[in-house]
């Protein structure tokens, strides 16, 4: 991946390895998907004469993008792979099911790439928030004594899709969104719960979020960061998505 840094690596292989003592019958491993992401990324130079650009490289938006989604449904096709095969590989008989990593925020926004995170045979935190997900993992790290948690509970929410610069993020979750985590609970509790259309919601988000953002802000953050986007791109996301569990009553899926 582009844009995982060396800090990343090491605490996402000292948490396998902690869960791993402490569940043996887990198994982890970790493995690179870049000769794989080169040789699809090749197969477009040989049929066009042309090579994308990043966007830190001076590539387009559309360049920028597409190189980001070819990582993440390859990282997709790869895991399918590995699910039907491993087993086999260690000599057992069965297969294994794939899991998805979109949070609910993140699908209440359509920011989850078609055929990576939203097609996975289940997703165990389709339906939790980001700010429960974090809660969960400070309990975890407290009850099951997990101090590589640390690291991620701190760390700044990221695709890692994009190349680091410096060996820096240069990209982040709440940048690309144009919402924190925060405010994205707050704009699906009042669309669902509540029941407020764009204008109702701007109307208590210029007193809640009075301070931080000017109602400018606030009505681009509602309209176009959330109701226009919501409509037009994350409902066919997911449609494919199981969630295993449904942790919020704000669910993209639970509109009628």
């Amino acid at each position: 991946m582009e844009g995982i840094t060396f800090k990343d690596q090491c605490a996402i292989r000292l948490l396998g390895l902690s869960i791993s003592l402490l569940f043996p019958i887990s198994y982890h491993l970790t493995l690179a998907i870049d000769a794989a992401v080169s040789a699809a990324l090749n197969i477009f130079t040989v049929v066009t004469g042309l090579v994308p650009k990043f966007r830190v490289d001076g590539g387009s938006l559309r360049e920028n993008l597409a190189l980001q989604n070819v990582q993440a449904r390859m990282r997709m096709v790869l895991s399918y792979l590995l699910a039907q095969l491993m087993l086999w590989a260690r000599g057992r008989s069965g297969g294994l099911l794939v899991l998805g990593s979109a949070n609910v925020d993140e699908s209440l926004r359509g920011y989850l790439t078609k055929y990576d995170c939203s097609s996975a045979d289940v997703n165990p935190i389709g339906g939790i928030s980001k700010a429960d997900l974090k809660r969960f993992l400070a309990h975890a790290r407290s009850e099951y004594g997990l101090t590589s948690l640390d690291s991620i509970l701190t760390a700044p929410p990221t695709a890692e899709l994009e190349p680091l610069q410096e060996g820096r993020l240069v990209q982040t979750d709440e940048e690309d969104m144009g919402l924190t985590y925060a405010e994205l609970g707050d704009l699906g509790r009042l669309r669902k719960q509540a029941a407020c259309g764009p204008y109702t919601t701007f109307c208590r988000l210029i007193h809640s979020w009075r301070g931080a953002h000017t109602p400018a802000e606030i009505a681009h953050k509602v309209y176009f960061s959330t109701f226009r986007f919501n409509g037009i791109i994350s409902h066919c996301k997911i449609l494919n998505e199981f969630n295993l569990y449904q942790g919020q009553t704000f669910l993209p899926l639970l509109r009628h």
